[in-house]
Protein backbone atom coordinates (compact mmCIF):
# COMPACT_ATOMS: atom_id res chain seq x y z
CA UNK A 1 0.00 0.00 0.00
CA UNK A 2 1.37 3.40 -0.97
CA UNK A 3 2.18 5.83 1.79
CA UNK A 4 -0.38 8.63 1.97
CA UNK A 5 0.99 12.12 2.43
CA UNK A 6 -1.63 12.93 5.00
CA UNK A 7 -4.00 10.52 6.74
CA UNK A 8 -6.18 13.31 8.11
CA UNK A 9 -9.87 13.77 7.36
CA UNK A 10 -11.00 16.18 4.61
CA UNK A 11 -12.13 18.58 7.32
CA UNK A 12 -8.65 18.63 8.83
CA UNK A 13 -7.11 19.15 5.41
CA UNK A 14 -9.35 22.15 4.79
CA UNK A 15 -8.41 23.70 8.13
CA UNK A 16 -4.72 23.05 7.62
CA UNK A 17 -4.85 24.34 4.06
CA UNK A 18 -6.40 27.54 5.38
CA UNK A 19 -3.65 27.82 7.98
CA UNK A 20 -1.07 27.37 5.24
CA UNK A 21 -2.66 30.19 3.24
CA UNK A 22 -2.30 32.41 6.32
CA UNK A 23 1.39 31.66 6.47
CA UNK A 24 1.16 29.24 9.41
CA UNK A 25 2.33 25.64 9.64
CA UNK A 26 2.09 23.62 6.36
CA UNK A 27 -0.25 20.68 5.98
CA UNK A 28 0.63 18.08 8.59
CA UNK A 29 2.53 15.08 7.29
CA UNK A 30 2.65 11.46 8.40
CA UNK A 31 4.99 11.18 11.37
CA UNK A 32 7.43 8.97 9.50
CA UNK A 33 6.62 10.13 5.98
CA UNK A 34 9.40 10.51 3.46
CA UNK A 35 8.42 14.01 2.31
CA UNK A 36 9.13 16.81 4.81
CA UNK A 37 6.50 19.15 3.39
CA UNK A 38 4.88 20.69 0.34
CA UNK A 39 6.65 23.45 -1.52
CA UNK A 40 4.70 26.48 -2.71
CA UNK A 41 5.64 25.60 -6.26
CA UNK A 42 4.27 22.03 -5.98
CA UNK A 43 1.10 23.24 -4.28
CA UNK A 44 0.52 25.73 -7.08
CA UNK A 45 1.28 23.13 -9.76
CA UNK A 46 -1.30 20.72 -8.32
CA UNK A 47 -4.07 23.32 -8.60
CA UNK A 48 -4.14 23.48 -12.39
CA UNK A 49 -3.79 21.45 -15.54
CA UNK A 50 -6.66 19.08 -14.84
CA UNK A 51 -9.41 18.21 -17.31
CA UNK A 52 -13.06 18.78 -16.46
CA UNK A 53 -14.43 15.33 -15.57
CA UNK A 54 -17.97 16.30 -14.58
CA UNK A 55 -20.46 13.68 -15.81
CA UNK A 56 -23.58 14.90 -17.58
CA UNK A 57 -26.94 13.37 -18.48
CA UNK A 58 -26.74 10.55 -15.94
CA UNK A 59 -29.67 8.17 -15.77
CA UNK A 60 -31.32 7.52 -12.39
CA UNK A 61 -30.31 4.30 -10.65
CA UNK A 62 -32.69 1.40 -11.38
CA UNK A 63 -34.33 1.50 -7.95
CA UNK A 64 -34.87 5.28 -7.86
CA UNK A 65 -38.65 5.00 -8.25
CA UNK A 66 -38.76 2.40 -5.48
CA UNK A 67 -36.64 4.45 -3.06
CA UNK A 68 -38.90 7.46 -3.72
CA UNK A 69 -41.96 5.38 -2.82
CA UNK A 70 -40.26 4.15 0.35
CA UNK A 71 -39.44 7.72 1.40
CA UNK A 72 -43.06 8.69 0.78
CA UNK A 73 -44.26 5.92 3.09
CA UNK A 74 -41.78 7.06 5.75
CA UNK A 75 -42.97 10.64 5.36
CA UNK A 76 -46.59 9.60 5.82
CA UNK A 77 -45.76 7.69 9.01
CA UNK A 78 -43.99 10.60 10.74
CA UNK A 79 -45.65 13.84 9.58
CA UNK A 80 -44.21 17.10 10.91
CA UNK A 81 -41.01 15.50 12.17
CA UNK A 82 -37.43 15.86 10.95
CA UNK A 83 -36.03 12.41 10.08
CA UNK A 84 -32.27 11.77 9.93
CA UNK A 85 -30.89 8.53 8.45
CA UNK A 86 -27.08 8.25 8.24
CA UNK A 87 -25.08 5.90 6.03
CA UNK A 88 -22.28 5.56 8.58
CA UNK A 89 -18.56 6.19 8.50
CA UNK A 90 -15.42 4.25 7.72
CA UNK A 91 -14.28 2.04 10.60
CA UNK A 92 -10.62 1.62 11.44
CA UNK A 93 -9.25 -1.88 11.07
CA UNK A 94 -5.81 -1.05 12.44
CA UNK A 95 -3.78 2.17 12.58
CA UNK A 96 -4.62 3.95 9.31
CA UNK A 97 -6.33 1.13 7.41
CA UNK A 98 -10.11 0.78 7.30
CA UNK A 99 -12.60 -2.00 6.85
CA UNK A 100 -14.44 -1.98 3.51
CA UNK A 101 -17.42 0.33 3.92
CA UNK A 102 -21.00 -0.91 3.85
CA UNK A 103 -23.79 1.64 4.14
CA UNK A 104 -26.43 1.20 6.82
CA UNK A 105 -29.39 -0.79 5.57
CA UNK A 106 -31.87 1.94 6.45
CA UNK A 107 -29.94 4.53 4.44
CA UNK A 108 -29.37 2.27 1.43
CA UNK A 109 -33.02 1.19 1.43
CA UNK A 110 -34.24 4.79 1.25
CA UNK A 111 -31.66 6.24 -1.15
CA UNK A 112 -29.79 3.60 -3.14
CA UNK A 113 -26.60 5.50 -2.32
CA UNK A 114 -23.82 3.40 -0.77
CA UNK A 115 -21.05 5.88 0.05
CA UNK A 116 -19.64 6.61 3.48
CA UNK A 117 -20.56 9.73 5.48
CA UNK A 118 -23.84 10.25 3.61
CA UNK A 119 -26.93 11.34 5.54
CA UNK A 120 -30.53 11.45 4.33
CA UNK A 121 -32.58 14.18 5.99
CA UNK A 122 -36.33 14.54 5.56
CA UNK A 123 -37.36 18.07 6.53
CA UNK A 124 -41.06 18.48 7.40
CA UNK A 125 -43.15 20.67 5.11
CA UNK A 126 -46.83 21.62 5.01
CA UNK A 127 -47.63 18.65 2.77
CA UNK A 128 -45.04 16.04 3.73
CA UNK A 129 -41.27 16.21 3.72
CA UNK A 130 -38.46 17.63 1.60
CA UNK A 131 -35.64 15.10 1.18
CA UNK A 132 -31.99 16.15 1.04
CA UNK A 133 -29.05 13.82 0.53
CA UNK A 134 -26.02 15.16 2.39
CA UNK A 135 -22.82 13.85 0.83
CA UNK A 136 -19.14 14.65 0.56
CA UNK A 137 -18.71 16.54 -2.72
CA UNK A 138 -15.79 16.07 -5.10
CA UNK A 139 -12.54 16.58 -3.20
CA UNK A 140 -11.28 20.15 -3.54
CA UNK A 141 -8.44 20.83 -5.96
CA UNK A 142 -7.92 24.45 -4.97
CA UNK A 143 -6.90 23.73 -1.38
CA UNK A 144 -5.11 20.45 -2.13
CA UNK A 145 -7.60 18.14 -0.45
CA UNK A 146 -7.78 15.90 -3.51
CA UNK A 147 -4.14 14.86 -3.21
CA UNK A 148 -3.11 15.70 0.37
CA UNK A 149 -5.95 13.96 2.21
CA UNK A 150 -5.80 10.25 2.86
CA UNK A 151 -9.41 10.18 1.64
CA UNK A 152 -8.74 12.50 -1.28
CA UNK A 153 -9.57 11.63 -4.87
CA UNK A 154 -6.05 10.66 -5.89
CA UNK A 155 -5.80 8.24 -2.98
CA UNK A 156 -9.17 6.48 -2.84
CA UNK A 157 -10.88 7.40 -6.10
CA UNK A 158 -13.31 9.90 -7.49
CA UNK A 159 -16.54 10.78 -5.70
CA UNK A 160 -19.65 11.88 -7.52
CA UNK A 161 -20.27 15.61 -7.52
CA UNK A 162 -23.42 16.79 -5.80
CA UNK A 163 -24.99 17.55 -9.18
CA UNK A 164 -24.22 14.04 -10.39
CA UNK A 165 -25.69 12.59 -7.20
CA UNK A 166 -28.93 14.49 -7.74
CA UNK A 167 -29.26 12.96 -11.20
CA UNK A 168 -28.52 9.44 -9.96
CA UNK A 169 -30.67 9.32 -6.84
CA UNK A 170 -33.43 11.81 -7.63
CA UNK A 171 -32.82 13.69 -4.38
CA UNK A 172 -31.52 17.21 -3.81
CA UNK A 173 -27.89 17.00 -2.62
CA UNK A 174 -25.87 19.19 -0.27
CA UNK A 175 -22.43 19.20 1.39
CA UNK A 176 -22.52 16.92 4.44
CA UNK A 177 -19.86 19.00 6.18
CA UNK A 178 -22.50 21.69 6.67
CA UNK A 179 -25.00 19.30 8.23
CA UNK A 180 -23.91 19.23 11.91
CA UNK A 181 -24.43 22.99 12.26
CA UNK A 182 -27.83 22.75 10.57
CA UNK A 183 -28.89 19.95 12.87
CA UNK A 184 -27.77 21.85 15.96
CA UNK A 185 -29.96 24.75 14.84
CA UNK A 186 -32.96 22.53 14.08
CA UNK A 187 -36.22 23.04 15.93
CA UNK A 188 -39.22 20.81 16.34
CA UNK A 189 -39.37 17.01 16.77
CA UNK A 190 -36.45 15.00 15.36
CA UNK A 191 -35.79 11.30 14.99
CA UNK A 192 -32.47 9.69 14.01
CA UNK A 193 -31.36 6.15 13.19
CA UNK A 194 -28.72 5.59 15.85
CA UNK A 195 -25.47 3.69 15.84
CA UNK A 196 -24.03 4.80 12.51
CA UNK A 197 -22.69 8.37 12.78
CA UNK A 198 -21.44 9.80 16.07
CA UNK A 199 -21.10 13.32 14.66
CA UNK A 200 -24.74 13.40 13.60
CA UNK A 201 -25.92 11.99 16.92
CA UNK A 202 -23.82 14.52 18.85
CA UNK A 203 -25.43 17.39 16.92
CA UNK A 204 -28.87 16.06 17.90
CA UNK A 205 -28.10 15.02 21.47
CA UNK A 206 -30.61 17.42 23.07
CA UNK A 207 -33.32 16.96 20.43
CA UNK A 208 -33.99 13.21 20.32
CA UNK A 209 -35.08 10.42 22.64
CA UNK A 210 -34.18 6.76 22.58
CA UNK A 211 -37.83 5.71 22.50
CA UNK A 212 -38.74 7.89 19.53
CA UNK A 213 -35.62 6.85 17.63
CA UNK A 214 -36.41 3.19 18.25
CA UNK A 215 -39.86 3.70 16.70
CA UNK A 216 -38.21 5.04 13.54
CA UNK A 217 -35.91 2.03 13.27
CA UNK A 218 -38.75 -0.42 13.91
CA UNK A 219 -40.84 1.18 11.17
CA UNK A 220 -37.98 0.91 8.67
CA UNK A 221 -37.39 -2.70 9.64
CA UNK A 222 -41.05 -3.62 9.17
CA UNK A 223 -41.20 -1.74 5.87
CA UNK A 224 -38.73 -4.30 4.49
CA UNK A 225 -40.83 -7.33 5.45
CA UNK A 226 -42.57 -7.31 2.05
CA UNK A 227 -40.22 -6.99 -0.91
CA UNK A 228 -41.15 -5.10 -4.07
CA UNK A 229 -40.42 -6.45 -7.55
CA UNK A 230 -36.99 -4.78 -7.67
CA UNK A 231 -35.98 -6.42 -4.40
CA UNK A 232 -37.25 -9.83 -5.48
CA UNK A 233 -35.19 -9.50 -8.65
CA UNK A 234 -32.07 -8.59 -6.70
CA UNK A 235 -32.55 -11.54 -4.35
CA UNK A 236 -32.82 -13.83 -7.37
CA UNK A 237 -29.58 -12.38 -8.75
CA UNK A 238 -27.88 -13.01 -5.43
CA UNK A 239 -29.12 -16.59 -5.35
CA UNK A 240 -28.13 -17.28 -8.96
CA UNK A 241 -24.58 -16.11 -8.28
CA UNK A 242 -24.56 -18.20 -5.12
CA UNK A 243 -25.54 -21.29 -7.10
CA UNK A 244 -22.56 -20.71 -9.36
CA UNK A 245 -20.37 -20.26 -6.31
CA UNK A 246 -21.44 -23.66 -4.97
CA UNK A 247 -20.64 -25.20 -8.34
CA UNK A 248 -17.19 -23.60 -8.18
CA UNK A 249 -16.59 -25.22 -4.81
CA UNK A 250 -17.59 -28.71 -5.93
CA UNK A 251 -15.17 -28.46 -8.85
CA UNK A 252 -12.21 -27.79 -6.55
CA UNK A 253 -12.93 -30.15 -3.65
CA UNK A 254 -9.81 -32.13 -4.48
CA UNK A 255 -7.71 -28.97 -3.98
CA UNK A 256 -9.52 -28.25 -0.73
CA UNK A 257 -8.56 -31.74 0.45
CA UNK A 258 -4.95 -30.87 -0.28
CA UNK A 259 -5.17 -27.62 1.69
CA UNK A 260 -8.05 -26.80 4.06
CA UNK A 261 -11.50 -25.28 4.42
CA UNK A 262 -9.83 -21.98 3.52
CA UNK A 263 -9.66 -23.10 -0.11
CA UNK A 264 -13.44 -23.48 -0.13
CA UNK A 265 -13.89 -20.09 1.50
CA UNK A 266 -11.60 -18.40 -1.03
CA UNK A 267 -13.23 -20.14 -3.98
CA UNK A 268 -16.69 -18.93 -3.04
CA UNK A 269 -15.40 -15.45 -2.20
CA UNK A 270 -14.00 -15.12 -5.72
CA UNK A 271 -17.45 -15.66 -7.21
CA UNK A 272 -18.97 -13.18 -4.74
CA UNK A 273 -16.50 -10.46 -5.67
CA UNK A 274 -16.64 -11.08 -9.40
CA UNK A 275 -20.45 -11.11 -9.67
CA UNK A 276 -21.49 -9.13 -6.61
CA UNK A 277 -20.40 -6.64 -4.01
CA UNK A 278 -19.15 -9.16 -1.47
CA UNK A 279 -20.27 -12.13 0.55
CA UNK A 280 -23.44 -11.36 2.49
CA UNK A 281 -22.01 -12.80 5.72
CA UNK A 282 -19.02 -14.84 6.83
CA UNK A 283 -19.04 -18.06 4.81
CA UNK A 284 -19.43 -21.25 6.84
CA UNK A 285 -17.17 -23.87 5.22
CA UNK A 286 -17.46 -26.61 7.81
CA UNK A 287 -16.00 -30.03 7.03
CA UNK A 288 -16.29 -33.11 9.21
CA UNK A 289 -17.25 -32.42 12.85
CA UNK A 290 -16.97 -28.67 12.24
CA UNK A 291 -20.40 -28.99 10.60
CA UNK A 292 -21.82 -29.35 14.11
CA UNK A 293 -20.67 -25.81 14.98
CA UNK A 294 -23.51 -23.68 13.68
CA UNK A 295 -21.48 -20.59 12.80
CA UNK A 296 -18.11 -22.12 12.01
CA UNK A 297 -16.35 -19.26 10.21
CA UNK A 298 -12.75 -19.98 11.17
CA UNK A 299 -12.59 -22.25 8.14
CA UNK A 300 -9.12 -23.52 8.99
CA UNK A 301 -9.79 -27.23 9.34
CA UNK A 302 -9.01 -30.19 7.09
CA UNK A 303 -11.27 -31.42 4.30
CA UNK A 304 -11.25 -35.22 4.19
CA UNK A 305 -12.73 -37.77 1.83
CA UNK A 306 -15.53 -39.61 3.59
CA UNK A 307 -16.59 -36.56 5.60
CA UNK A 308 -19.41 -34.15 4.92
CA UNK A 309 -18.92 -30.50 3.98
CA UNK A 310 -21.57 -28.09 5.27
CA UNK A 311 -21.33 -25.00 3.08
CA UNK A 312 -23.48 -22.05 4.17
CA UNK A 313 -22.76 -19.03 1.98
CA UNK A 314 -24.37 -16.22 0.05
CA UNK A 315 -23.41 -13.64 -2.54
CA UNK A 316 -24.38 -10.03 -1.84
CA UNK A 317 -25.40 -7.99 -4.87
CA UNK A 318 -24.13 -4.48 -5.66
CA UNK A 319 -27.40 -3.20 -4.19
CA UNK A 320 -26.72 -5.10 -0.91
CA UNK A 321 -29.30 -7.89 -1.19
CA UNK A 322 -27.92 -11.23 -0.07
CA UNK A 323 -28.62 -14.88 -0.65
CA UNK A 324 -28.34 -17.40 2.19
CA UNK A 325 -28.04 -20.99 1.01
CA UNK A 326 -26.73 -24.16 2.65
CA UNK A 327 -25.91 -27.55 1.22
CA UNK A 328 -24.29 -30.47 3.04
CA UNK A 329 -22.17 -32.34 0.55
CA UNK A 330 -20.19 -35.60 0.71
CA UNK A 331 -16.58 -34.61 0.04
CA UNK A 332 -15.97 -37.76 -2.01
CA UNK A 333 -19.29 -37.38 -3.84
CA UNK A 334 -21.21 -40.21 -2.14
CA UNK A 335 -23.08 -40.25 1.18
CA UNK A 336 -22.33 -43.10 3.54
CA UNK A 337 -25.29 -45.06 4.88
CA UNK A 338 -25.47 -43.13 8.16
CA UNK A 339 -24.82 -39.79 6.45
CA UNK A 340 -27.65 -40.46 3.99
CA UNK A 341 -29.99 -41.50 6.81
CA UNK A 342 -29.46 -38.21 8.64
CA UNK A 343 -29.42 -36.15 5.44
CA UNK A 344 -32.68 -37.61 4.20
CA UNK A 345 -34.36 -36.84 7.51
CA UNK A 346 -33.33 -33.20 7.23
CA UNK A 347 -34.48 -33.13 3.61
CA UNK A 348 -37.91 -34.46 4.60
CA UNK A 349 -38.11 -31.82 7.33
CA UNK A 350 -37.25 -29.10 4.84
CA UNK A 351 -39.83 -30.36 2.37
CA UNK A 352 -42.48 -30.11 5.09
CA UNK A 353 -41.31 -26.61 5.98
CA UNK A 354 -41.32 -25.33 2.42
CA UNK A 355 -44.79 -26.76 1.84
CA UNK A 356 -46.05 -24.67 4.77
CA UNK A 357 -44.88 -21.37 3.22
CA UNK A 358 -47.86 -19.68 1.59
CA UNK A 359 -49.83 -16.42 1.94
CA UNK A 360 -52.15 -16.41 4.92
CA UNK A 361 -50.12 -19.01 6.82
CA UNK A 362 -48.68 -18.12 10.19
CA UNK A 363 -44.97 -17.30 10.04
CA UNK A 364 -44.29 -20.04 12.61
CA UNK A 365 -45.97 -22.75 10.53
CA UNK A 366 -42.91 -23.68 8.47
CA UNK A 367 -40.81 -23.99 11.62
CA UNK A 368 -43.39 -26.15 13.37
CA UNK A 369 -43.77 -28.41 10.32
CA UNK A 370 -40.02 -28.97 10.02
CA UNK A 371 -39.49 -29.55 13.73
CA UNK A 372 -42.25 -32.15 13.83
CA UNK A 373 -40.51 -34.23 11.16
CA UNK A 374 -37.18 -33.99 12.96
CA UNK A 375 -38.78 -34.97 16.26
CA UNK A 376 -40.45 -37.95 14.60
CA UNK A 377 -37.12 -39.16 13.21
CA UNK A 378 -35.31 -38.72 16.53
CA UNK A 379 -38.01 -40.69 18.33
CA UNK A 380 -38.00 -43.35 15.61
CA UNK A 381 -34.23 -43.74 15.90
CA UNK A 382 -34.54 -44.18 19.64
CA UNK A 383 -32.46 -41.11 20.46
CA UNK A 384 -35.19 -39.44 22.53
CA UNK A 385 -38.20 -40.89 24.33
CA UNK A 386 -41.58 -40.12 22.76
CA UNK A 387 -44.30 -39.51 22.11
CA UNK A 388 -43.55 -36.81 19.54
CA UNK A 389 -45.98 -34.34 21.12
CA UNK A 390 -44.07 -34.57 24.38
CA UNK A 391 -40.77 -34.01 22.61
CA UNK A 392 -42.07 -30.91 20.87
CA UNK A 393 -43.77 -29.53 23.96
CA UNK A 394 -40.56 -29.79 25.98
CA UNK A 395 -38.29 -28.85 23.07
CA UNK A 396 -36.20 -31.99 23.58
CA UNK A 397 -35.31 -32.18 19.88
CA UNK A 398 -33.34 -28.97 20.29
CA UNK A 399 -30.37 -30.89 21.71
CA UNK A 400 -29.71 -31.93 18.11
CA UNK A 401 -31.47 -29.18 16.11
CA UNK A 402 -30.48 -26.12 18.18
CA UNK A 403 -31.70 -23.28 15.95
CA UNK A 404 -34.91 -21.96 14.50
CA UNK A 405 -35.86 -23.20 11.05
CA UNK A 406 -35.47 -19.88 9.22
CA UNK A 407 -35.57 -16.11 9.16
CA UNK A 408 -36.46 -13.18 6.93
CA UNK A 409 -33.96 -12.41 4.17
CA UNK A 410 -33.11 -9.21 2.31
CA UNK A 411 -30.53 -6.46 2.68
CA UNK A 412 -29.46 -8.16 5.91
CA UNK A 413 -28.99 -11.89 6.03
CA UNK A 414 -31.21 -11.80 9.13
CA UNK A 415 -33.43 -9.10 7.72
CA UNK A 416 -36.03 -7.00 9.53
CA UNK A 417 -34.47 -7.99 12.85
CA UNK A 418 -35.95 -5.18 14.95
CA UNK A 419 -39.50 -5.56 13.65
CA UNK A 420 -42.13 -6.06 16.34
CA UNK A 421 -42.71 -9.67 17.32
CA UNK A 422 -46.39 -9.41 16.41
CA UNK A 423 -45.54 -8.45 12.81
CA UNK A 424 -42.65 -10.90 12.39
CA UNK A 425 -42.50 -14.16 14.35
CA UNK A 426 -46.16 -13.96 15.40
CA UNK A 427 -47.25 -12.49 12.08
CA UNK A 428 -48.82 -13.84 8.91
CA UNK A 429 -47.04 -14.50 5.64
CA UNK A 430 -47.81 -12.17 2.71
CA UNK A 431 -46.82 -12.24 -0.96
CA UNK A 432 -43.43 -10.60 -1.33
CA UNK A 433 -41.97 -11.85 1.93
CA UNK A 434 -38.72 -13.78 1.53
CA UNK A 435 -37.45 -16.20 4.14
CA UNK A 436 -35.08 -19.10 4.56
CA UNK A 437 -36.16 -22.63 5.39
CA UNK A 438 -33.18 -24.39 6.95
CA UNK A 439 -33.71 -27.33 9.29
CA UNK A 440 -30.69 -29.16 10.59
CA UNK A 441 -29.47 -32.04 12.73
CA UNK A 442 -26.15 -31.83 14.55
CA UNK A 443 -24.64 -34.69 16.51
CA UNK A 444 -21.67 -33.34 18.40
CA UNK A 445 -18.48 -35.38 18.40
CA UNK A 446 -18.60 -35.62 22.21
CA UNK A 447 -22.31 -36.42 22.54
CA UNK A 448 -22.45 -39.66 24.51
CA UNK A 449 -26.27 -39.84 24.28
CA UNK A 450 -26.16 -41.02 20.66
CA UNK A 451 -24.51 -44.04 19.06
CA UNK A 452 -20.91 -43.47 18.01
CA UNK A 453 -21.75 -43.65 14.31
CA UNK A 454 -23.85 -40.47 14.62
CA UNK A 455 -21.16 -38.42 16.34
CA UNK A 456 -19.48 -35.67 14.38
CA UNK A 457 -22.18 -35.55 11.68
CA UNK A 458 -23.91 -32.23 11.04
CA UNK A 459 -26.44 -31.63 8.27
CA UNK A 460 -28.29 -28.47 7.26
CA UNK A 461 -30.20 -27.77 4.05
CA UNK A 462 -31.24 -24.18 3.43
CA UNK A 463 -33.14 -22.49 0.63
CA UNK A 464 -34.45 -18.98 0.01
CA UNK A 465 -38.22 -18.99 -0.39
CA UNK A 466 -40.28 -16.12 -1.81
CA UNK A 467 -43.96 -16.03 -0.83
CA UNK A 468 -46.12 -15.66 -3.94
CA UNK A 469 -49.81 -15.01 -4.51
CA UNK A 470 -50.55 -18.72 -4.85
CA UNK A 471 -47.86 -20.33 -2.68
CA UNK A 472 -44.11 -19.93 -2.85
CA UNK A 473 -41.14 -19.94 -5.18
CA UNK A 474 -37.83 -21.51 -4.25
CA UNK A 475 -35.29 -18.97 -5.48
CA UNK A 476 -32.44 -21.44 -4.95
CA UNK A 477 -33.94 -24.45 -6.70
CA UNK A 478 -31.00 -24.31 -9.11
CA UNK A 479 -29.13 -26.37 -6.51
CA UNK A 480 -30.30 -29.96 -6.03
CA UNK A 481 -31.45 -31.00 -2.57
CA UNK A 482 -32.44 -34.69 -2.63
CA UNK A 483 -29.48 -36.89 -1.71
CA UNK A 484 -29.38 -38.88 -4.96
CA UNK A 485 -29.69 -35.67 -6.99
CA UNK A 486 -26.85 -34.10 -5.02
CA UNK A 487 -24.61 -37.06 -5.78
CA UNK A 488 -25.46 -36.97 -9.50
CA UNK A 489 -24.91 -33.18 -9.60
CA UNK A 490 -21.50 -33.49 -7.94
CA UNK A 491 -20.47 -36.28 -10.30
CA UNK A 492 -21.43 -34.18 -13.34
CA UNK A 493 -19.36 -31.24 -12.11
CA UNK A 494 -16.33 -33.32 -11.20
CA UNK A 495 -16.57 -35.25 -14.43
Amino acid sequence: MSEALNPETPEAVLEEAADQADGEEPVKQRKNGLYPGVSDELAESMKSGWADTELHGLEPIPQAAHTARRRAALSARFPGERLVIPAGNLKTRSNDTEYPFRASVEYAYLTGNLTEDGVLVLEPTSDGHRATLYLLPRSDRENGEFWLSGQGELWVGRRHSLTEAEQLYGIAAADVRELPDRLREATGPVRVVRGHDATVESALTDKVTAERDAELRVFLSEARLVKDEFEAGELQKAVDSTVRGFEDVVRVLDRAEATSERYIEGTFFLRARVEGNDIGYGSICAAGPHACTLHWVRNDGPVRSGDLLLLDAGVETHTLYTADVTRTLPVNGTYSEIQKKIYDAVYEAQEAGIAAVRPGAKYRDFHDASQRVLAERLVGWGLVEGPVERVLELGLQRRWTLHGTGHMLGMDVHDCAVARTETYVDGTLEPGMCLTVEPGLYFQADDLTVPEEYRGIGVRIEDDILVTEDGNRNLSDGLPRRSDEVEAWMASLKG
